[in-house]
């Protein structure tokens, strides 16, 4: 499994784990790392940190609309609202690669113009990013290639739909922080790329 995955971007302000960081568990998901951290005082104490595949999310646009999922897989109870996406686990591929390899695997669609929004790490206690991309210039529309646990329908809803989504408890991680510097379409079509 591609959990180590060389990234060709890395957001500012990130924690990595430090090369000093030993493997104290491998899980299919998520690995514990550990090392020794010294103290102010001149002692040493086992610091831990988890790592993980990094995920990308695609904020897709068709027909003016955003794509959406509803989608169910077997370790919720109930349906759930995220946008395309999934793991970036496979070695040769870049983000960008992963999110479109994602989006198509997803919903069936390719995009001809993406762009980096923004990169989130949502715990410093875990080596894990979340890129987000846009997707515009909507190519084709095939048949979707789900995974064994992914139950999905798409749904191409408005801005003013997404907005309220943020906040729904149905909704799975969407880019709260960046959705919320936007008020329309244009304003995210508009947002620059990630630096």
């Amino acid at each position: 499994m591609g959990i180590h995955m060389k990234r060709t971007i890395i957001p500012k302000n990130a924690r990595l784990l430090p090369t000093e960081a030993k493997l104290v568990f491998k899980g299919t998901i998520h690995d514990v790392y550990q090392w020794e951290q010294k103290m102010y005082d001149g002692t040493y104490e086992t610091f831990e940190m988890l790592k993980r595949p990094d995920t990308v999310k695609a904020i897709a646009i068709k027909d003016n609309k955003i794509v959406m999922l509803d989608q169910l897989q077997p370790d919720h109870q109930n349906s759930f609202y995220d946008l395309p996406g999934g793991r970036h686990d496979e070695e040769d591929e870049t983000e960008l690669d992963a999110t479109k390899r994602e989006t198509l695997e997803e919903t069936g669609m390719t995009f001809k113009t993406w762009k980096l929004l923004d990169i989130e790490q949502p715990s410093k206690k875990m080596d894990y990013f979340v890129y987000t991309f846009l997707a515009t210039d909507f190519e084709n529309q095939v048949e979707q290639h789900l995974g064994a646990g992914e139950k999905i329908n798409i749904e191409l809803i408005d801005f003013d739909t997404l907005k309220n989504l943020i906040h729904d408890p149905k909704t799975r991680h969407l880019p709260k922080d960046l959705l919320d510097k936007v008020n329309s379409l244009d304003d995210l079509l508009n947002l620059p790329e990630y630096s």
